[in-house]
C-alpha cells in the first residue's frame, strides 16, 4: 500500500515502521498488562503506549520502534530482498 502512495525509499521506511507498530500492538494485546506497566517495561510513557495502541505511526521514528520492540522481547531484524 505504501508503495502506491509514496516514493520507494519513503514507502520502505513506512512499511518497516508499520510492521514494528503492529508487532508492538500484538504484544500489548497478548501481554494483558496495563498501559502503565507496559510503559515501565518499555521505558516510555503511558501516553506513548496509548499512541501505539491507537496506531499513531506518525509519532514514532523507525529507530524508536526498533528499540521498543527489542525491549518487548520481539527481536526485530531486517531482511533484504533483491
Amino acid at each position: 500500500m505504501f508503495y502506491d502512495l509514496f516514493p520507494a525509499e519513503q514507502a520502505a521506511e513506512l512499511a518497516m515502521r508499520a510492521t514494528l507498530l503492529r508487532g508492538l500492538q500484538a504484544w500489548l494485546g497478548a501481554s494483558g498488562i496495563t498501559q502503565t506497566r507496559a510503559a515501565a517495561t518499555l521505558g516510555t510513557t503511558q501516553a506513548r503506549i496509548s499512541d501505539i495502541k491507537r496506531g499513531k505511526i506518525e509519532r514514532f521514528s523507525l529507530d524508536l520502534l526498533v528499540r521498543l520492540a527489542e525491549r518487548a522481547g520481539l527481536r526485530p531484524e531486517v531482511r533484504l530482498a533483491a
